[in-house]
């Protein structure tokens, strides 16, 4: 049978070329779903986002039940996570953008802008650039992948940071703990690197 992949629609931004990708995988059990029960009952749960770190923290917020489903099937029952761009900034415990808000909890640390270490830095940081691995985690391989983002995961625990990229400044570009994990950069748009990440991801066994 055919793993139920959870792919969260919560208005954000980058929802269908997560799907089309993940469909590229070969996976065939993907539901776009707002339907917390169906998160509840799913095998692995990708959570996507493009935007603003509050914008989109309320928007998962005002789907009654979600964080509530979240919570129980990834924390509580181990299933597998995956959180892209925003969908992996909403871990920590808060963002500081437009404001302070509150994220999920689930990986210690807060997000930031990414301050330009020099005048040539452009901010945000947009294009292909490095995925350095600090661990051996079975899903981080050295290599390319796409980047947009303008704010940044500052982790409170190294062991959390599963991979870096380098942009004037290392940046965090994975986190994770046990079943979690999150990536800054999109695989969606990251071509073979990417297509070759979310396989891994589709077969791995915390």
């Amino acid at each position: 049978m055919a793993e139920k992949i959870a792919l969260v629609d919560y208005g954000a931004g980058n929802l269908h070329s997560v799907h089309n990708a993940l469909i590229a995988t070969g996976a065939s059990g993907v539901v776009v779903t707002a339907d917390p029960d169906v998160v509840a009952a799913a095998d692995r749960i990708v959570l996507p986002g493009v935007g603003a770190f509050g914008a989109c923290r309320d928007a998962l917020a005002g789907i009654d039940g979600m964080i509530a489903a979240l919570d129980q099937r990834v924390r509580q029952e181990g299933v597998p996570f995956l959180g892209i761009c925003v969908g992996m900034q909403l871990l920590a415990d808060k963002g500081i953008e437009f404001g302070e808000h509150q994220g999920l909890g689930w990986i210690s640390g807060t997000v930031h802008a990414i301050e330009a270490a020099s005048a040539d830095i452009k901010i945000p940081h947009m294009g292909w650039n490095d995925v350095t691995p600090t661990t051996g985690h079975d899903l981080l391989e050295a290599g390319e992948a796409y980047y947009l983002h303008g704010y940044h995961f500052d982790a409170a625990d190294a062991d959390d940071i599963f991979a870096t990229t380098f942009h004037g400044k290392k940046l965090v570009s994975a986190i994770g703990r046990d079943n979690i994990v999150g990536v800054q950069f999109h695989p969606e748009k990251s071509q073979a690197y990417g297509l070759a990440f979310l396989t891994r991801f589709l077969e791995w066994k915390p």
